[in-house]
């Protein structure tokens, strides 16, 4: 059976109900500092609610699917909600419609979230596999999220390759690094720093020769996130 926006969106909130623990919910509210209540429901739980549902009533098209990501997003009113969302954005079913044409509905998405539990899922999940799928399109793209004003559009950018392994275009990762070297703002030294030390462990020597030529203008979170497996691989012996 297929599913509109509105009936997929109905028995998600449905599935998230039935699980709702209120008092979990105020301690993950609190945790995660939000404007937005939570049910109280758990991750693994979350994606439960959406595998379940969407095994009832898979998505037909790309735009059904669109139209499903955008109105659970949209019309959320509990985190999970937009986590949920995200979910069939994601899944595997959906990995081929994610191409450059949808980065609008991503975008959307990394600016009204505008917080790591989200941002990060779209920029490893999402952004990530857009860029492997047409990288030549995207570059650029990204670039310019990275230079951007928009502290998470560049977190976005640093993080879109953290699964790509040996496949990380590491001239790239230099390049949407650069626009945020030496600034302060914790999610932009963090992410850096996350990059850095996710690739250390496909290419030491690039992090080490990257860390030790940007030293000066690195700020002591990004190089000691960045170092953080080589150090304790004595792969090195100290922060530079």
């Amino acid at each position: 059976m297929g599913a509109t926006d509105a009936d997929f969106r109905r028995e998600v909130l449905s599935g998230l109900i039935e699980l709702a623990d209120a008092e979990r919910a105020v301690g993950q509210q609190a945790y995660m500092k939000s404007a937005m209540p939570y049910h109280g429901v758990v991750t693994a739980d979350v994606r439960r609610v959406v595998r379940d549902v969407l095994r009832k009533r898979p998505l037909p098209s790309a735009r059904t699917w669109q139209k499903v990501v955008l109105r659970l997003w949209r019309d959320a009113s509990h985190r999970e909600q937009r986590h949920a969302a995200i979910e069939v954005l994601v899944a595997k079913p959906h990995a081929l419609w994610l191409r450059p044409e949808r980065l609008p509905m991503v975008e959307e998405m990394v600016v009204t979230g505008a917080w790591w539990d989200y941002v990060d899922a779209l920029a490893i999940n999402a952004v990530g596999p857009i860029l492997r799928a047409a990288h030549a399109e995207m570059k650029p793209v990204l670039l310019g999220w990275a230079k951007g004003g928009d502290v998470w559009k560049r977190r976005s950018a640093i993080l879109a390759q953290l699964k790509f392994k040996a496949a990380t275009d590491e001239a790239f990762l230099a390049a949407v690094i650069g626009p945020s070297l030496g600034n302060r703002e914790f999610f932009l030294a963090k992410a850096i720093g996350w990059a850095l030390r996710q690739h250390s462990r496909t290419n030491p020597a690039f992090v080490v020769d990257y860390v030790e030529m940007h030293k000066d203008q690195l700020v002591p979170l990004s190089k000691r996130e960045g170092l953080k497996v080589l150090l304790r691989e004595g792969v090195v012996d100290e922060i530079p």
